[in-house]
């Protein structure tokens, strides 16, 4: 096939023509001049792809990520060299943990003066290599169509994750006449005509058997696909950590979400199971209670081991059917399988809802807000295709075991764990779905980690309902610390802005709650403010976990050790 000749054009264009080749719709941004001629020809090209610009490089980069978890294609983002391609690889290490596809372009400094120590000089893909699947810098300009191909094939293919470019100054401002490629097409797995009989035949064998849905890679029809193959079995449901929206909360088959806090119930029908299904999931570290729910390498259960990177088949659990397939391409395979006449595990399944729906019950907190009964209320308020956002910290605790997540892609939560990204990721949820409610839990400290970028809610307009859980500390970490070090409280507490005045002072709707009958009145005047609005829920620092208190962790590390 002969390729079209092209007038001559800058690499700054050559690279976003790329990114428009390959629909690109959106892309974000901290300017820096390391890459003018790509902000030039994004400027030619505002019609095709949207530029957000944000505050702050890892805020950019979480945004980018964000795009990613909700639409399944790389979310990209552009910073410049050194301290921008530094802030922005937290959000590069989310991608690579929760395997989503990403692209980030860095501008270099001139490839003529590498090797120096120049201006904000880094080794782009020397810094990236452990974190990316794939990192390199571009040096000739008529291979940047070629390598930008095949950063899009990489970051969707297998195991999708992040992809960085570097791209020095002399080959962005160079002149070529070098083609556009197009995409290539992606090579998934399927599933075996042998692989589905011995799914068969476990199946057909099983009293105990429990589904485990995770990862990355679902489509709205994968998920339908799966939940009529779990309907015509009548299996029990789990999702692994931080991935409850892959499965309606409120079905009868679902048995809760596998994580930090996993009720002891669930962990132990784990334990008991006798054949567990796991499509998506890794089986990471907190998904399995640090690999205690199932035994490394050979679980005692029959674990079939559904993936789309056959790197992950056998890395950490060596499955009894190892099954190298995309979640769509294994979701279509499930309608060959037959069910039994008369379900042996009826009553198994029946009890693992039982077992959930106790754990909905709001438990008693320390203070005069409530943070179970304020997701209870909301759990009535928001419609089913909300989508919540939120970091890393206890209060998570609180959103993740009471909310029900009720439909695909309405959950936005790090894997990685990673603080100050629930802002970002509302952002992007809200610019992808300006219709829909928008909501992020932060915690305090969680929260000023990206507070600034409510200057980007400000300037995009968008109506996102922020709740800052301000309890006075990095609460996380202080509980590690009662139970490993009782009562020496050390470089935990918070000194905190009036979270009110800072959302007013940017433009948007803030408000103060100090009682938990006082919230549903403060959620409906934030619904309607019309422009992003802030409640900060002033909390009880005695409240640590839905389950029990600081001064409990204390006095029970404090009596193990008089004990040892």
């Amino acid at each position: 096939m002969t390729l079209p000749t092209m007038r001559s054009r800058n690499g700054g264009k050559i690279l976003i023509e790329a990114l428009v080749s390959h629909g690109v719709e959106m892309a974000f941004c901290v300017p820096g001049e390391s890459f003018l001629p790509a902000l030039d020809a994004l400027h030619d090209v505002r019609d095709s792809i949207r530029l957000i610009v944000c505050r702050h490089e890892a805020a950019a980069a979480h945004m980018a990520e964000a795009y990613g978890k909700l639409t399944g294609k790389p979310g990209v983002c552009l910073v410049t060299r050194g301290p921008g391609a530094t802030q922005a690889s937290i959000g590069v290490h989310t991608a690579s943990q929760d395997s989503t596809p990403m692209i980030l372009l860095v501008g270099q400094v001139n490839s003529t003066f590498m090797g120096r120590d120049a201006w904000q000089e880094i080794d782009i893909a020397r810094m990236f290599a452990p974190m990316a699947k794939w990192a390199t810098q571009v040096n000739q300009i008529e291979r940047l169509p070629e390598v930008m191909q095949q950063a899009f094939q990489v970051a969707m293919s297998g195991r999708p994750g992040p992809v960085v470019i570097a791209v020095p100054e002399d080959v962005l401002y160079a002149l070529s006449a070098c083609p556009a490629l197009d995409p290539l097409p992606l090579q998934p797995a399927v599933v075996s005509a042998t692989e589905l009989a011995s799914l068969q035949r476990m199946l057909d064998a099983s009293k105990r058997p429990l589904v485990i849905l995770g990862g990355s890679g679902w489509t709205a029809l994968a998920n339908e696909q799966v939940r009529a193959f779990v309907e015509h079995f009548d299996l029990p449901v789990c999702t692994s950590f931080r991935r409850q929206d892959l499965w309606d909360n409120r079905d009868p088959r679902y048995a809760g979400s596998l994580g930090i806090g996993v009720s002891e119930k669930l962990a132990q029908r784990v334990r008991d199971a006798d054949l567990i299904l796991a499509i998506g999931t890794r089986l990471g570290e907190t998904t399995t209670s640090e690999y205690q729910l199932l035994q490394v390498p050979r679980p005692r259960q029959t674990l079939v081991h559904v993936h789309s990177d056959v790197n992950e088949l056998g890395r950490v659990y060596q499955a009894a059917l190892p099954i190298h397939s995309g979640v769509p391409e294994l979701a279509q395979a499930l309608s060959q399988l037959k069910a039994p006449a008369i379900s042996a595990w009826q009553a198994w399944t029946l009890s693992a809802q039982a077992d959930y729906l106790e754990t909905l019950t709001p438990t008693p907190m320390p203070g005069p807000i409530n943070l179970a009964e304020v997701m209870t209320w909301l759990q009535t308020r928001l419609p089913p295709d909300a989508i919540v956002s939120n970091g890393a910290g206890n209060y998570t605790s609180w959103v993740h075991r009471f909310h029900q997540y009720r439909a695909l892609h309405t959950e936005l939560a790090p894997i990685s764990g990673t603080m100050g990204y629930g802002v970002p990721a509302a952002i992007t949820a809200k610019l992808l779905h300006p219709d829909r409610t928008v909501i992020c839990f932060a915690g305090d400290g969680c929260f000023q980690m990206s507070a600034q970028e409510l200057a980007t809610v400000k300037q995009y307009q968008l109506s996102i309902i922020f709740i800052v859980i301000n309890n006075s500390m990095y609460g996380s970490i202080r509980m590690h610390q009662e139970m490993n070090f009782p009562g020496k409280v050390y470089g935990t507490s918070l000194e905190n802005p009036d979270f009110p005045a800072l959302a007013k002072a940017y433009g948007l709707h803030g408000q103060l709650v100090e009682r938990t009958a006082d919230f549903p009145a403060a959620f409906e005047r934030a619904v309607q403010a019309g422009t992003g609005a802030l409640i900060e829920l002033r909390t009880d620092s005695e409240g640590i976990t839905p389950r029990t208190t600081l001064s409990a962790l204390r006095q029970r590390a404090l009596n193990q050790r008089a004990d040892s």
